[in-house]
């Protein structure tokens, strides 16, 4: 009988595209595997997948009330399924996995997305900081088994708790040479955000800047800053030229990538998880055939050293995101050496080389 892997998020499901590859992955490998989330308001159907999936109900939506619903009744969920392993996915879910596993003698094992503590939105509020803070002390030297988006984060568990995390990159699955944008047709161009439309992503700055780019921008995703986002839509006098599609199927989203101009991979240095990101849109875009524009931060910096796919800036005001996206939308020399380079890099940066490491770290929990 195969083993059986509980992984637990606080999303839905639907758009979450690094969890339906780890999900995907260990199935292929011969463990049965369960996806639980929550159902939310807006919620689509569930795809078939070749994992289980599971959306728990919830009667609040959003907040302490939300947290606190989420984990009871995670909790008592995973307490009455039969499971071999535990896998938490960030903080929010880590209290559950901890205590369940610990109650069946299970191995559990932590999905560090980010440094959940150190997110704009966490370290702002002094409050929530401590909370959370309070959370990851306490559980996070507990799973001895772990795994993270880059080195420079793995570095940071193995200084704060000593643990040796393994890097497993957010990365999409190789495919077949997408087509390029047709660059005789400018028109047409456009300029891509895909992913959460939260704090510390740029808006501020990336949507007044468009008044002196000639593209449109088009925004894919939902968070906790789209008001705000909207407002600066219209305080600019910027309706028609950014576009907010909502959040995308992964199907829908790839193709519309591979349609763009360029990508966007911006975040404030503020909060050492965004100083540490590797977002899965900057991966996104090298696999689409898109160059980007992105922040001159550790992790991005070390590939864009390897395969220079991306523009990079030090500081996300205005004056250096307009020069930026004008240098991608007006250089045509620079647009196809990034271009070029796209390619190269999604040979070394894809997910059928990642998925190993993930299945050998089963494998040794298994053993």
């Amino acid at each position: 009988m195969s083993k059986r892997i509980y992984c637990t998020v606080t999303n839905d499901l639907t758009y979450d595209q690094r969890m339906i590859r780890i999900c995907t992955s260990l199935s292929s490998a011969g463990y049965t595997v369960v996806l639980v989330g929550r159902s939310e308001a807006a919620s689509l159907p569930l795809e078939p997948r070749p994992f289980h999936q599971k959306r728990l109900r919830l009667l609040f939506r959003k907040g302490k009330l939300f947290y606190l619903e989420y984990n009871f009744r995670l909790f008592f969920y995973l307490l009455f399924r039969r499971m071999d392993c535990i896998c938490a996915i960030d903080l929010d879910t880590i209290i559950p996995g901890c205590l369940v596993s610990t109650l069946r003698r299970i191995p559990r094992v932590y999905d560090a997305h980010e440094l959940f503590c150190e997110m704009k939105e966490v370290v702002s509020r002094p409050a929530i900081y401590r909370i959370w803070k309070s959370v990851e002390r306490s559980f996070v030297p507990a799973f001895h088994h772990g795994y993270t988006v880059n080195g420079q984060i793995a570095s940071e568990f193995e200084k704060m708790y000593g643990m040796k995390y393994e890097v497993i990159r957010n990365v999409p699955l190789l495919q077949p040479d997408p087509a390029p944008p047709e660059p005789s047709q400018p028109s047409g161009r456009f300029i891509l955000y895909q992913g959460a439309v939260n704090e510390g992503r740029c808006f501020e700055t990336l949507i007044p800047a468009m008044k002196e780019v000639d593209a449109q921008l088009v925004i894919c995703g939902k968070g906790n800053f789209m008001n705000q986002a909207r407002q600066l839509v219209k305080d600019h006098s910027l309706e028609g030229k950014v576009i907010f599609t909502g959040p995308l199927r992964p199907e829908e989203l790839r193709r519309l990538t591979r349609t763009a101009w360029c990508g966007i991979t911006l975040f404030e240095n503020k909060g050492m998880s965004n100083f540490y990101s590797l977002a899965n849109r900057f991966f996104d875009y090298m696999h689409a055939g898109i160059p980007q524009l992105a922040m001159d931060y550790p992790a991005y910096r070390e590939i864009n050293n390897m395969y220079t796919i991306a523009v990079l800036i030090d500081t996300p005001d205005i004056r250096q995101v307009t020069g930026a996206l004008n240098s991608l939308l007006n250089n045509m020399e620079l647009y196809q050496t990034l271009q070029g380079n796209c390619k190269k890099a999604s040979i070394h940066f894809n997910w059928q080389e990642e998925e190993k490491k993930l299945v050998r770290l089963y494998q040794k929990i298994f053993n």
